[in-house]
């Protein structure tokens, strides 16, 4: 039978070191996004869209994904994921450039210009946006958490 104080001493080391791990995990600064990880998320994205491939729109998507729309409203992951493959739903014609890119820790703000062309719910439309994405890393893995896109208009009332 081993003595009491090696039991004790063997449970004390093996709480400091559970306690340390899980100290060094919590507070451990979050792996840092790039700027190149950001575009080439969003350009994976617009790539879905323009296939109509609505599991890589899913893919590129946050669990807590949300599209704030023009009108004000909110539009829900699911929807997004769902109106990428539809029928209703088709680009013409679609281009994205002058990527602004923002970076803070694991967190990238992305203003980008969109241009599309295309038809929705029997709707055509021919706009061109100013998009605000706000892009995340965890775990590795680089995902849009949300979008915000309004149209550009040639007369401003304001900025």
């Amino acid at each position: 039978m081993k003595p009491i104080y090696l039991r004790l001493l063997f449970l004390g080391f093996v709480f400091l070191t559970l306690f340390f791990s899980s100290c060094k995990r919590k507070n451990a600064d979050p792996e840092p996004i790039t700027r190149e990880e950001a575009i080439a998320a969003i350009r994976a994205f617009d790539q879905g869209w323009n296939t109509k491939n609505a599991a890589a729109v899913d893919s590129i998507l946050a669990p807590a994904y949300v599209y704030f729309t023009q009108s004000g409203g909110m539009f829900s992951r699911d929807s997004v994921v769902a109106t990428a493959s539809s029928p209703q739903y088709s680009l013409k014609d679609v281009s994205r450039d002058q990527y602004d890119v923002e970076i803070f820790a694991n967190t990238a703000v992305v203003s980008t210009r969109w241009c599309g062309q295309g038809e929705y719910r029997g709707t055509l439309f021919n706009e061109t946006q100013r998009c605000s994405i706000t892009l995340i890393k965890v775990n590795g893995k680089v995902q849009i958490l949300s979008e915000h896109c309004t149209p550009i208009k040639s007369n401003r009332n304001f900025h």
